[in-house]
């Protein structure tokens, strides 16, 4: 997400080279779904990425990076190019989204009230707890985006964030996913209730 901060650990040697590339490259590399959560290597890829700038990184005795990338604005793909480096690489579009290099944008529109409600919600069923104040010193976008990165929903759910055409739309999706988890943990709840009976 814009302005996200995403952690990456790097092992895989493609995925080395493709780092140490973007090092030399003004420290930008993209980062993309396949376009199916079983997808193999050179499967197609989602249509819609974001492209981040290596923010900080540090090496482990056992040669894996531990990246901070911090995104930058969402880009769609013209198309896959054909290259000889072991990672895959894309022609970019990055016209669709040119406001994502304008922060807080449509922070405003935002239903806070509601996307800190569901998350209380979720958080209490689930027994975990958060730095509230943390929470509530945090602006819109970097609260809506940060929720974005580390909810734990599925690939297309993921997709449906990153492509959300505004911060506002982003949030109600949040919220929206965040109610049916908590439903269905409802019934699951109610019918494990009705099986003790």
């Amino acid at each position: 997400m814009p302005r996200g901060q995403l952690p990456l650990n790097i092992f895989e040697p493609r995925y080395l080279s493709m780092f140490e590339d973007a090092l030399g490259r003004g420290r930008v590399l993209g980062i993309i779904q396949p376009g199916d959560e079983a997808a193999e290597d050179g499967a197609p890829l989602q249509q819609v990425g974001c492209v981040g700038r290596i923010t900080s990184f540090s090496e482990t005795e056992d040669g894996r990076m531990i990246v901070s990338l911090t995104g930058v604005a969402r880009f769609r793909v013209q198309q896959e190019l054909q290259v000889l480096t072991p990672y895959r690489q894309v022609e970019a579009d990055y016209g669709p989204y040119g406001s994502d290099l304008i922060a807080d944008i449509g922070a405003l529109d935002v239903n806070r009230d509601g996307l800190v409600d569901v998350l209380r919600r979720y958080l209490e069923a689930n027994n975990m707890s958060a730095d509230w104040d943390a929470i509530e010193q945090s602006g819109n976008e970097a609260l809506v985006n940060s929720l974005s990165i580390i909810s734990p929903y599925g690939l297309k759910e993921k997709q449906a964030l990153l492509e959300a055409e505004s911060i506002a739309e982003r949030t109600e999706i949040l919220i929206a996913l965040t109610e049916m988890v908590l439903a269905q943990m409802a019934m699951a709840t109610g019918s494990n209730d009705n099986s003790v009976q």
